[in-house]
């Protein structure tokens, strides 16, 4: 997987004509060893989910509509079902508390433009601000 989102990588930032595109490019890039090293094996190398226990990645509308939700979950993990198209998950997800904002805008942005999907980079100032809301919350 690694070569594959590598070269994809490689290729976004050939053809980025501005430094925004670049930027998107390496927090890609950086998203996919993370996604590697934290994700993987409940999400799948495909982004595909297991079966009922842990939701698709690909084509996923939850994380596209609950960003700050997603923010926090990967920083502090979540208990309780969520609906992710149409099919409803209950399986707890461990958080990575041990991430910085960065790390968790760079695992977003490659999330939200692999298999398919296609989004804008996440920003820092995205992920610091959910952060603030869900660590209030707590």
């Amino acid at each position: 997987m690694r070569g594959v989102g590598l070269i994809g990588a490689l290729l976004l930032m050939l053809g980025a004509c501005n430094p925004n595109d670049v930027e998107k490019a390496r927090y890609y890039s950086e998203g996919m060893y993370l996604y590697e090293k934290h994700c993987l094996n409940c999400h799948g190398d495909d982004g595909r989910g297991l079966g009922e226990l842990y939701p698709p990645l690909v084509g996923n509308d939850y994380v596209a509509q609950h960003k700050a939700a997603v923010v926090c979950g990967i920083k502090w993990g979540m208990a309780g079902e969520i609906v992710v198209d149409g099919i409803t998950y209950n399986q707890p997800m461990p958080g990575h508390e041990e991430l910085y904002p960065l790390e968790i805008a760079e695992l977003i942005t490659y999330i939200q433009n692999s298999w398919g999907n296609e989004a804008d980079k996440t920003s820092i100032e995205e992920v610091e601000a959910a952060l603030k809301t869900c660590r209030n919350q707590q």
